[in-house]
């Protein structure tokens, strides 16, 4: 493995930075045209129809994989860490810096949009619907969401094999799904931070062993 200089880690950090803001632009940039083509009621029409097919055994297992989304982030780059302390191996550390480095610039991203775009969340503009509970913030775009793809995104281009990518990018779906069924992000909240996650995934690459 080729070493790396700090100061080439840092140039290279910036510039994945700068395609993950690029990414982040874009998301704003089609934000900007949904809301101008009258799309909402269909995100709310979605959002309505899920919730009234919510049962207490699906609303637990959903808000289950919902709260387990954070946890599931930090434990796979802590996990794939200590195997590369375990076996010594430099390349195995080199993944878990990218996973981990993927999500972190991910989460920033998504703070960074939803600050921008103001989206009220869909319990908030929706009379109609009522959600499993009540999240703060703003729902443009999904943060679960895109740290779940974000993460998954870079396992998988770290570990391209079939049983790494199968159970990650269902994982991540799952994440999303809960998300909308719990009545706390629209459709398109859940597109944009998947969009978001693994574009930062594929721009952080340069973090790769």
């Amino acid at each position: 493995m080729i070493d790396i200089s700090p100061e080439l880690l840092l140039i290279r950090f910036v510039m994945g930075y700068a395609k993950g803001l690029f990414v982040g632009f874009l998301l704003l940039f089609s934000f900007g045209l949904y809301a101008q083509s009258g799309l909402q009621r269909l995100d709310e029409h979605i959002l309505e129809n899920l919730a009234a097919g919510r049962t207490d055994g699906q609303t637990e297992l959903w808000r289950l994989i919902s709260n387990a989304n954070n946890y599931v982030n930090a434990a796979i780059p802590v996990g794939v860490l200590a195997d590369g302390l375990i076996r010594n191996d430099a390349g195995t550390k080199r993944n878990a810096l990218y996973i981990a480095g993927s999500t972190v610039t991910t989460y920033l991203l998504n703070l960074a949009i939803k600050k921008l775009v103001k989206r009220p969340r869909p319990f908030i503009t929706d009379v109609h619907l009522v959600p499993v509970y009540r999240p703060g913030e703003y729902s443009f775009p999904s943060g679960h969401t895109s740290s779940a793809f974000s993460t998954v995104t870079s396992l998988s281009r770290a570990y391209p094999k079939w049983y790494v990518i199968a159970p990650s990018f269902l994982w991540a779906s799952a994440v999303g799904y809960s998300r909308m069924y719990l009545g706390v992000h629209y459709p398109t909240d859940v597109t944009s931070g998947a969009v978001l996650g693994v574009g930062t995934a594929f721009a952080m690459g340069f973090l790769r062993p």
